[in-house]
């Protein structure tokens, strides 16, 4: 079943019918993708960080932040407000260049990352073939970033939080990498729209997650470490490096890592809702739904009906996913660093490449069940 009405071709056919070339509608088409994920991943980060204040005050038999406007919703827009007023500081003795260039680096390939989440068949960005494998390709950049703003603040602490930002991405990325082939190889494509289609049809029991609960375990471990959240934040670990990389940042610049922190969290609950809970897919199928209610899939009711349930099911699973890291954050204590190294390095990576020869075997076995 198509899952959803496609936008872009709706809107071409749209302009062209009012005489406009075809070149140029695709030409008006294209910028508005961009600015739509850019709004969408700046709004979550604003619901990520209010959620966060609501959550851990909840944990702890706390009120949280309820008096900036209702239920406390514009405590996210006055941090934002208090970051891009405040005065920008360059330490004296830093390299200004790297110092600038440092929460830059790390930013863009996050936002970039979205172009790769599809919310429905035809809603996504770009369809690429690798997606999944970009989106890997750009969370290694991330460190490069992080290390060079601890390497540019001229202060040992900052660089040695650059420096456990590269060790820590090293060593979850590899594990990652072996969650994913898994999937790859069950779907027979790394393409985030294919990896969703392979999962629908049997409603909640086609999800990923049943035949890749070690799988999912180990992705959404190395996605907590990739995202430096607790109980592997130890970049930025307070007892011991001070704030790590952004100790010498004020102003926007300290937003920036704030706002990548928060984005790159988003970024990865979809991806988990996407590659182990089905994207998209509704627990129930929407065909077998239909054919209850006696509605033809072609209906265009049921099409958008089928496109906005897309939406929220993707939407609504990752805030499960963000809820259970920020709940994460207050119920775990930090780990070592040797312990993060140790868990990556010596548990992990072993047991996902256990995983990724199992995946491969019951896929000779039972290629209906494993995508054969």
């Amino acid at each position: 079943m198509n899952s959803g009405i496609d936008l872009q071709g709706t809107f071409i056919k749209s302009l062209t019918d009012l005489g406009l070339p075809p070149d140029a509608a695709k030409a008006i088409w294209m910028p508005l993708p961009m600015i739509l994920m850019l709004i969408g991943a700046t709004v979550g980060v604003l619901v990520a960080t209010w959620l966060e204040r609501k959550i851990s005050a909840a944990a702890q038999q706390r009120i949280g932040p309820e008096y900036m406007g209702p239920f406390g919703l514009l405590v996210p827009v006055a941090d934002g407000i208090k970051l891009v007023f405040k005065e920008d500081i360059v330490p004296a003795k830093s390299d200004p260049w790297l110092f600038t260039l440092g929460p830059i680096i790390v930013v863009i390939p996050v936002f970039l990352s979205f172009l790769i989440v599809p919310f429905g068949q035809n809603i996504v960005i770009t369809n690429v073939g690798m997606g999944v494998f970009l989106w890997i390709a750009l969370s290694s950049i991330q460190p490069i970033g992080l290390l060079m703003a601890g390497y540019a603040s001229n202060n040992k602490y900052s660089l040695l939080g650059g420096l456990r930002a590269a060790a820590q991405s090293i060593s979850y990325e590899i594990p990652l990498a072996l969650s994913v082939l898994a999937i790859a190889m069950m779907s027979n494509s790394l393409s985030t729209v294919d990896i969703v289609n392979q999962q629908s049809g049997y409603g909640i029991l086609g999800w990923n997650i049943w035949r890749q609960p070690v799988g999912f375990l180990i992705f959404w471990i190395a996605a907590l470490a990739e995202c430096e959240r607790l109980p592997f934040d130890l970049p930025e670990a307070e007892e011991e490096l001070v704030a790590g990389y952004q100790t010498e940042y004020a102003g926007m610049k300290f937003g920036l890592f704030y706002l990548g922190s928060y984005v790159n969290l988003i970024l990865s609950s979809l991806l988990v809702a996407i590659l182990y809970l089905g994207g998209w897919d509704f627990p129930i199928p929407i065909s077998a739904i239909a054919n209850w209610v006696g509605v033809s899939e072609a209906n265009p009711v049921l099409q958008v009906v089928t496109a906005s349930l897309g939406i929220i099911m993707t939407v609504l699973k990752a805030y499960l996913l963000v809820f259970v890291a920020i709940l994460l954050r207050w119920t775990v204590p930090r780990v070592r660093i040797d312990q993060l190294l140790d868990l990556g390095w010596k548990f992990l990576l072993p047991v996902g490449l256990v995983n990724l020869l199992l995946t491969a075997a019951l896929k000779l076995a039972f290629p209906v069940a494993f995508g054969g």
